[in-house]
């Protein structure tokens, strides 16, 4: 395998923007990538998008198709992926395999998303054969529920407090002020989380990511190309992509078995991590910094501890001690996160790749990790996918 290196980055803004196309924003996503790298459209010998069924183009999940036909239809290999919110990270990792197995020398991975209004609805088909159609018919409940549940068992298990996951939003603001691609790069105080709505107990509108438009794009090669473009290139030190197990506990259909010990967690989020570290060569220690997928303020303290960085219980001191900001000992998502820019499903994954490659160039201004080398980035999304990545400098 050869090794690979991200040499461009490119990003359009996350918000609501009604006036623009998906294709559009990819466009715009696109060539900030390609002009970062010092490159032409010409130069790019094959695509691997994140596509949904949301957003506009062809209806079919062809953002790929989209934006080769928007940037000049050269002949190139797509390839169109669809994983939920693991989508861009699990483009990003077929974009590096091509890379990596010798197939093509310089590949654009690319991810766009206009979010519908509301709730993410996970079908969209009233099928009585459908598993997520019956569970939100049976059950009833949508993501901010299902979060709020598992938020109330761990407040009873180890005392985490409404104040401390109102410092986790807090914090995330703070950080965002300094990102220019945030949907809210403002800061928002203590009293305006607590203050904000409840939306299923303990959680608050402020809390809990929205839905946004989006899209970000990457430009990855091998050594040989980076070295004609770069003297200081990001290395993909590790990818994976990973589906839960049957017996963790998260109800993805109506029912599942009782995990060992009775704890549940996201299987396939501790699988890709567990991956993508171990194909990296690297220890929970020598990670300097994390993107992880906050669609609320609970999973930054749960997916720490699930993935081996810290003993059950011990997120809530690590915030309490300033530790998960851009100066502690284990920053976390020194971006904004997902409650800074909303959710763009298919774009999510690149977005973080596009932020870890920041921090390691040494570019993250007001929100800069110093002394960056090893950051980690985590998505996952519908069907119980997973996706991690692990970049160098």
């Amino acid at each position: 395998m050869r090794d690979v290196a991200v040499v461009g980055l490119g990003m359009h803004a996350w918000g609501k923007f009604p006036d623009k196309s998906v294709t559009g924003m990819m466009r715009e996503a696109t060539e900030a990538a390609l002009k970062d790298a010092g490159i032409g459209w010409r130069d790019i010998e094959a695509v691997s998008a994140a596509s949904s069924r949301f957003s506009g183009g062809k209806g079919w999940g062809l953002n790929g198709n989209d934006i080769v036909e928007e940037m000049g239809s050269t002949g190139v290999p797509v390839y169109n992926l669809s994983a939920g919110c693991a989508a861009g990270a699990n483009a990003f990792n077929v974009g590096y395999m091509m890379v990596a197995g010798g197939m093509h020398d310089m590949v654009l991975v690319v991810g766009g998303e206009k979010m519908p209004k509301g709730f993410i609805q996970t079908s969209g088909v009233e099928d009585e054969y459908d598993p997520e159609y019956l569970r939100q018919v049976c059950v009833g409940i949508p993501g901010p529920s299902f979060w709020g549940i598992m938020c109330r068992q761990r407040m009873a298990e180890h005392g985490t407090t409404e104040e401390q996951l109102a410092k986790i939003a807090v914090k995330a603001h703070k950080n965002s002020v300094h990102n220019p691609y945030a949907r809210f790069n403002k800061e928002f105080s203590m009293e305006d989380v607590l203050g904000s709505a409840m939306v299923s107990y303990p959680l608050r509108l402020y809390e809990i990511c929205p839905v946004s438009d989006g899209a970000a794009a990457v430009v990855i090669c091998s050594a040989e190309k980076a070295k004609q473009l770069t003297t200081k290139p990001v290395w993909v030190a590790g990818s994976s992509v990973a589906t839960n197990s049957f017996n963790d506990g998260i109800t993805r259909g109506l029912a599942g078995p009782i995990p060992p010990g009775g704890k549940t967690f996201h299987s396939e989020a501790a699988s890709a991590v567990r991956q993508a570290m171990e194909g990296a060569g690297v220890t929970q220690k020598e990670v300097d910094f994390i993107e992880l997928q906050d669609n609320t303020v609970y999973y930054e303290l749960c997916f720490p501890e699930e993935w081996g960085f810290w003993e059950p219980g011990q997120a809530e001191h690590e915030l309490e001690s300033g530790n998960t900001t851009p100066t502690g000992s284990l920053p976390i998502n020194p971006s904004g996160g997902f409650l800074s820019f909303g959710e763009a499903t298919t774009a999510q994954g690149i977005f973080q790749i596009c932020e870890l490659a920041t921090q390691l160039r040494g570019a993250g201004g007001g929100r800069q990790v110093p002394e960056a080398k090893v950051g980690l980035g985590q998505t996952l999304g519908l069907g119980g996918n997973a996706a991690a990545v692990v970049l160098k400098r």
